[in-house]
Parts: C-alpha cells; structure tokens; sequence
C-alpha cells in the first residue's frame, strides 16, 4: 500500500490551484523550464548521433574502411601499382570483420570543356566495385559496365561538376594527363551523375573504368594502384587494421615486397576530430539544461513549501515527523518533474520526428557534407537520458525539502 506522504503528495498535485496566486505561475515556469530543457536535450543527442553516423556513413562509403597501397605512393594521387592486385583478395579474404575488398586507382588530370578548365582527380573503379552506397545517389543516367571485355570510356561525374561545366548526360568532353613528362589526352562521355552531398569527394573526383587508367599510366590490365576494404563492425576496425598489416607485411617481407595500410581514422583525421568535439558541445547542453531545470525545480519547490506552511505546522502538530514531510514535498516535486518530463518528451520528440520525416531545416552541403539537419533515434540513450534527469531531478530536490525541518509548530499554524 501507499503511504500516507504519498497520499498527501497527490493531493496536494491535484489540488486546484486557483487560490494560489503565487504557486501557480512558478510550477508553470518550473514545468515549462523542464519541458524545454529535456526537449532540447532530447534534440541535441538525436541530432548529434543523426549528424556523425551520417557524416561517417558518407565518409567511409566513398573512402572505405581500410585501405592499402604501395608504400611508394606517399599520399600522391598519382600512385604507385601495388603486386599481385589480383591476388591480394583472396589472401586477405579470411580475415574476421572483412565485409568486402575491391581495387582501384587514382590520377590527377585536367578536365577541358569548350568554354571551362577544372583539374579533377580520376578514380579507377574496376569490376569488383561495390556500388551500392553510390546507387542511391545517382540523380540522373545509369551506372555504366565496367566489366565488358572492351574498357569503358563512360564516366559519372558529380552535380557540381557537371553544373560548373555545364555537362549534360551524353556529354562528350577531354581531358588531359601527364606521363613521363608527356601531355596524353582522352575523350570521355557522361554517362551518369551523382551527388553524395559531400563537398571534398563531389568537388574533386570523377569515376572511369580502372582499366583506362592503367592504360594511361602504362601498367597492365589487372593492375591497380591500391584495394578498398571495407569492414562489418567499424568498432573492430583497428584490429582488422593491424591484422591486414600483419598478413601483408608477412606475405611482403616473402616477396620481397612493401605494402601500406591506412584506416579511415588516419586518412579523414581533421574529420573525425571535428565530430569528436560535437561530444563535448552535447555534454555542455546537457549540463547546463538540466542546471537550468533542476533551478527552475527547486524555486517552484521552496514556493510550494512556503505557501503551505500552515499545513506543515498542522501535520506536525499532529505527530508528523520532519523526514515525513521532506517525503510529502520530494513526493510532490517528483510528481511535477515526471509531468513537465513527460511533456519535454512530447515536444522534442516530435520535433525530431517532423524533421527526420520532413527535412524542414535545411544545411549547406558544402560546409555540413549533408543536406539537411539529421537525426537519429537512439531510444537507449533517450530512456538513459530521461533516467538522468530524473535521477539529477531529484537529487536536487533534496536540500531545499529541508526547509520543513525548520518551521515550528506553533508560528506554522498562525502562518497566513
């Protein structure tokens, strides 16, 4: 059964509050405060975990998760061949967490049109190519076959490209490369484009068929400048890491041969540093909200207890004890806390929901790599927030519910 302080909490909750004309409006503000705070904190996580998954998916589906080159390239984009492309798969193919290993090649090149000039970094994709996170942002054409016995001279170029340069689909134009100290050039087709939303791959890349690429560098067919590896779990990926590096250096130091491997994390640094300070802006929101609400609490809190002291000379002329009544208003303010919590819940909640839905606050691709503020529900966390609250709630509800142990009796009922 429920206590008697319980008992009374509830009456005092349900209690018309039309003669209290100063209770009134500051269990309003202090419900409103904390309907806010935890609606903006609500906002905040779901934005933020929204805003880095989707930063980091767009990351490592255009990068990948692993990626290995001859430890001759030095970071250029003109590479350096890796040995035996066409058997690197297949040794590295058993290593746990590895979802997927695909060749590919870059060089740095000269778009010309007939009125426009742009430098772009050609990126080789061959046969074994994954195109399922570039399907979903084709805008226009078709993926074209890389994998015919002829190489393909089509190419997919980006939506900024293609607006800087006024390229259409079916578009022929040239561009040139350098090769030992020789200008070659070569004519491409538009055969589709696309727009990932991100500023440094769409500003930059084109993609061709690899094959054409090691045509132009002199290499053979089945040559490539470097695998892509992508993982299942991304939080296993400096393992996986060191054991692709392992399993190279073992089969390099038996041929005599050097490999490099790089993570996503090293190669995107000022990236993943940049989303790991939007930890530190959520942590900060959170404090200060729930300092604002638990603020807000306690005000309305010791307002409560003034306005009822004849009750609390009552009740202690009547045996109640001190820690009885410190239950009757913690009882009370708990109450009002799960109240204006439920509501914060309501309101951010929804919000996120019209926004994940709707896409009704736009950004700039350019700086934010996504179109639109994301979000993401992570209920876990939402529950583990609210318990915080709560929990944070009520430890600040406890200093000022000591204010009962001091009013006495006697000057309690002649209180008006």
């Amino acid at each position: 059964m429920a206590s008697f302080e319980y008992h009374i909490a509830r009456r005092l909750f349900f209690e018309p509050q039309q003669d209290k004309q100063v209770s009134r409006p500051a269990v309003r503000i202090a419900l409103i405060g904390m309907a806010v705070g935890l609606a903006v904190m609500i906002a905040s996580v779901c934005i933020v975990i929204g805003f880095k998954h989707q930063v980091e998916a767009n990351v490592m589906g255009l990068s990948s998760h692993i990626q290995v080159t001859n430890y001759h390239s030095n970071y250029s984009y003109e590479m350096v061949p890796i040995e035996r492309p066409d058997t690197l798969p297949s040794l590295l193919q058993d290593i746990p967490n590895i979802r997927h290993i695909q060749r590919y090649t870059t060089k740095t090149g000269m778009l010309k049109t007939q009125d426009e000039v742009q430098a772009m970094i050609f990126k080789g994709v061959a046969d074994d190519f994954d195109w399922s996170f570039l399907q979903d942002k084709i805008v226009a054409g078709e993926i074209p076959d890389y994998q015919a016995g002829t190489p393909s001279n089509e190419v997919l170029i980006s939506q900024y490209t293609a607006n800087l340069l006024r390229l259409s689909l079916g578009d022929d134009f040239y561009a040139y490369f350098t090769r030992d100290e020789q200008i070659l050039a070569r004519k491409w087709k538009v055969a589709a484009v696309f727009d990932t939303h991100f500023s440094e791959f769409d500003r930059h890349f084109l993609l061709l068929d690899n094959r054409q690429l090691a045509r132009l560098n002199g290499w053979q067919s089945h040559q490539a400048g470097g695998l892509e590896i992508f993982v299942d779990d991304i939080r296993d990926i400096v393992d996986t890491d060191v054991a692709v590096y392992n399993r190279l250096f073992a089969f390099g130091s038996e041929q005599q041969l050097a490999y490099y491997t790089q993570s996503v994390y090293d190669l995107n640094p000022q990236i993943f540093g940049w989303l790991d300070l939007l930890d530190m802006n959520v942590w900060l929101i959170l404090a200060l909200m729930i300092f604002v609400s638990g603020f807000n609490m306690i005000s309305s809190l010791l307002i409560l207890i003034l306005e009822r002291t004849n009750l609390i000379g009552m009740l202690k002329a009547m045996g109640a004890n001190n820690l009885s009544l410190r239950k009757v208003f913690l009882w009370l303010s708990t109450m009002l806390t799960l109240r204006g919590m439920f509501w914060g819940n309501v309101i951010g909640l929804g919000l996120c929901a019209l926004q994940y839905f709707f896409h009704l606050i736009p950004l700039d691709a350019a700086v934010y790599y996504v179109s639109s503020v994301p979000v993401e529900f992570n209920f876990f966390l939402i529950i583990l927030l609210n318990l915080g609250v709560a929990f944070a709630s009520f430890l600040m509800m406890l200093l000022p519910s000591g204010l009962v142990s001091r009013i006495a009796p006697v000057k309690a009922i002649r209180f008006d």
